[in-house]
């Protein structure tokens, strides 16, 4: 059943002119039937260069709203029409618009992971990868870092010649992850080396044998000599790991890191996407996309 529907979302991707991305969270047999898989910033700056005039976004709602923002000409499908973030909509624009007021001459630092409403205030994005770049290479001494404090506090631990203040938001589910399960993991496996997302808690960062985006961590376990790894990040990893390199071990950091939002889409939402009878089109303002996208591309031109 599962070829037999992978088979048809192919058929009809290619006769119905889609393009379809897959977050790198997104499960192995949807990403079997992506055009490209990744980040999600990777994967809007890829869908501007793309032929087709429809794009299925199978990932969350800002994701798909980051696409629309590069590529306002397109249409752009989110593959389940309920897949939110509760980092990106734990706070809405007027609170950030409030701690601006207190932080004056600060220059406002969004991670990816947020709303087109809080991009539309802040003044250079981030993805995890760029963020240390980016944060160094703008003029501006003072950094309020919004949303995720975790990754906040990873990148001002890079960066000590400047300041950072941070809110106290960040991703639930790598944020609930406990230096306790991280020693247990490592107990448990000591031949592996311990991969984790700055999203983690400082204390796990802190055991971690690479700190990195998701692409990092694999990359790393790529080209890593050693054949055994503990993954902290959504345990989708894994299994794409494990897929991609058989002859190594993956083990999950904890059977908690798992993203609900992510999980939502199916193969046959896919599927229904591509019918054109499945999940929502991204429908944005033109004020918001020209506002919010301001500061994405203010993190192309230092180099994100």
């Amino acid at each position: 059943m599962v070829k037999d529907i992978q088979d048809k979302i192919i058929r009809l991707k290619q006769s119905n002119d889609v393009c379809i991305l897959a977050h790198s969270y997104m499960s192995e047999e949807i990403c079997e039937v992506a055009d490209f898989t990744g980040d999600s910033y990777a994967l809007a700056v890829k869908a501007m260069s793309v032929s087709q005039k429809t794009v299925v976004m199978c990932g969350v709602r800002f994701m798909a709203e980051t696409v629309k923002m590069l590529s306002p000409d397109k249409k752009v499908i989110l593959s389940h029409p309920d897949a939110g973030c509760p980092m990106a909509e734990q706070f809405d624009r007027k609170y950030i618009e409030q701690i601006k007021d207190k932080y004056k001459g600060y220059a406002v630092v969004a991670y990816v992971n947020t709303t087109a409403d809080i991009k539309a205030v802040s003044d250079v994005c981030v993805t995890s990868s760029s963020a240390v770049k980016i944060c160094r290479a703008i003029p501006e001494k003072n950094i309020l870092f919004i949303p995720d404090i975790n990754l906040g506090r990873y990148v001002a631990e890079q960066i000590p010649e400047k300041h950072f203040e941070f809110i106290a938001g960040g991703c639930p589910v790598h944020s609930n992850i406990g230096v306790e399960e991280a020693l247990k993991a490592k107990a448990a496996h000591p031949s592996a080396l311990l991969l984790v997302h700055p999203e983690c808690n400082h204390e796990v960062t802190a055991t971690a044998d690479y700190a990195g985006s998701t692409s990092g961590i694999m990359e790393f376990a790529a080209k890593s000599e050693n054949s055994e790894f503990i993954i902290g990040t959504e345990n989708a990893i894994v299994q794409h790991l494990q897929f991609k390199f058989p002859d190594k071990k993956f083990y999950p950091l904890s059977k908690n890191l798992i993203c609900a939002d992510m999980k939502l889409t199916t193969l046959q939402d896919v599927l229904n996407c591509v019918q054109g009878a499945g999940g929502q089109e991204i429908i944005m303002d033109e004020e918001l996309r020209l506002s919010a996208v301001k500061c994405i591309l203010k993190m192309i031109e230092y180099g994100g």
